[in-house]
């Protein structure tokens, strides 16, 4: 029990760091937060939790694949925050990346990837 502790803390931690620097330069949150750092967390997590390399390479494999839908949220976010404010964005932002899951899920399986 004491180690979700750990890693919720640590989590925590991280995420409100990110964001306090978020608010003193835009640019240098946006590059902390482009780094892979939750992939890394999470595979370093299941290292020590002794989850096979299978597993952990399936991991890695899925999150590359899943990233690919969330690209268009961070194209058309900034566009539309600026002429409908941050609801409405974000729900179209949300919206469009669900969309585009649903997509990549139903070419990952055509593939049979």
């Amino acid at each position: 029990m004491s180690f979700y502790i750990i890693k919720v803390l640590f989590t925590v931690f991280l995420i409100i760091t990110i964001t306090e620097i978020a608010k003193i330069s835009g640019k240098l949150g946006g590059i902390i937060t482009a780094m892979p750092l939750t992939t890394l967390l999470v595979i370093c997590w299941l290292y020590y939790e002794k989850v096979p390399n299978s597993e952990i390479s399936n991991y890695v494999k899925n999150t590359l694949y899943f990233i690919l839908p969330t690209i268009p949220m961070f194209i058309i976010f900034p566009f539309l925050i600026e002429r409908f404010g941050f609801i409405i964005s974000i729900s179209i932002s949300i919206f469009s990346v669900a969309v585009f899951v649903i997509v990549t899920n139903f070419l990952i399986k055509l593939l049979n990837v």
